[in-house]
């Protein structure tokens, strides 16, 4: 890492071409597990970070909005959600957002890493906010790939909270037509199936087009939606996904009324953020209208 007089510096390499820098106050801890490398820093402008394999996947200051992103529309579109599954999500955070729901019964949180789990348990404990000690916690460390297949439950809301699939990601198996198959097994009547989608921005969004496209063979409804997550300097995307419920149309009334049986204050997602995070730009509604690679 680069230095400066009073800094050292972690580099997030997005691109070739294209890195983001963010100052290192305190490293509290750098090493590998079996399946990736893991840091977990404090940083001067977002407070204490996660980085997994050399990339940013939230910090202390906005980890919410990316969080309150993928889980609420999902969840307050949904017909039923007693039962929910997380795959990944092992700072704990994924998990917060959605034990806040009073109506859930039991949320199944599956990752692989469990070394991760525990510095984030640590070094984090923020983020889970004590929901890894909820009794409607069911903490899984293991493949999600084998869980899938395995498991005779069914769920209300599905949530992917994996990183990217790249094919050096532990997570790429996990985006396929098969898989695809398997959690739409998994559903509930008018359950949705929402994923973490990679980037939005005009530059760099091929890689969740891929993903939307290749969902669209199993679902009548796929949805993006995107909001700009600071720490990450990028527009992030999410796609929700049902055969009944089109999460972009969902009711003012009812957001409203799910947010606010919710324990505790919203950061960043109500009504009003939820038109905004399904309100596309034009550029990224062509890229979605355009016919191209899938995941097979």
């Amino acid at each position: 890492m680069p230095k400066t007089e009073h800094y050292q510096w972690y580099t997030e390499q997005f691109a070739p071409t294209e890195l983001h820098a963010h100052a290192i106050e305190e490293t509290y801890y750098a090493g590998r597990t079996p399946f990736q490398s893991v840091a977990v820093l404090r940083t001067a402008v977002f407070g204490k970070m996660l980085v997994l394999d050399g990339d940013t996947q939230s910090s202390q200051a906005d980890e919410k909005i990316y969080h309150e992103s993928l889980v609420h529309p999902a969840m307050a579109a949904a017909a039923d959600r007693a039962e929910v599954l997380i795959l990944g999500g092992g700072e704990g955070a994924t998990l917060r957002e959605v034990l806040r729901d009073r109506s859930v019964r039991r949320c199944t949180m599956v990752d692989i890493d469990g070394q991760v789990v525990e510095l984030a348990k640590r070094y984090l404990p923020e983020w889970s906010d004590g929901a890894f000690d909820d009794p409607r916690a069911r903490v899984i460390i293991g493949d999600a790939l084998k869980f899938i297949k395995e498991d005779g439950d069914r769920y209300g809301v599905v949530i992917s909270d994996l990183t990217e699939p790249l094919h050096d990601s532990p997570s790429f198996p996990l985006f396929n037509g098969e898989v695809f198959h398997d959690i739409k097994a998994r559903l509930v009547p008018g359950g949705v199936y929402v994923l973490q989608a990679s980037t939005a921005g005009f530059h760099n969004m091929a890689l969740h087009a891929k993903m939307a496209r290749s969902l669209r063979a199993y679902f009548k409804h796929v949805r993006s939606f995107y909001t700009h997550v600071p720490a990450f300097d990028n527009d992030w995307a999410f796609i929700a996904c049902s055969d009944e419920a089109d999460v972009a149309a969902t009711d003012a009334a009812r957001i409203d009324e799910y947010v606010g049986g919710l324990r505790g204050e919203n950061f960043f997602y109500d009504a009003e953020a939820h038109r905004r995070l399904f309100a596309l730009p034009l550029y990224l509604r062509r890229e979605l209208a355009q016919d191209g690679d899938v995941f097979d």
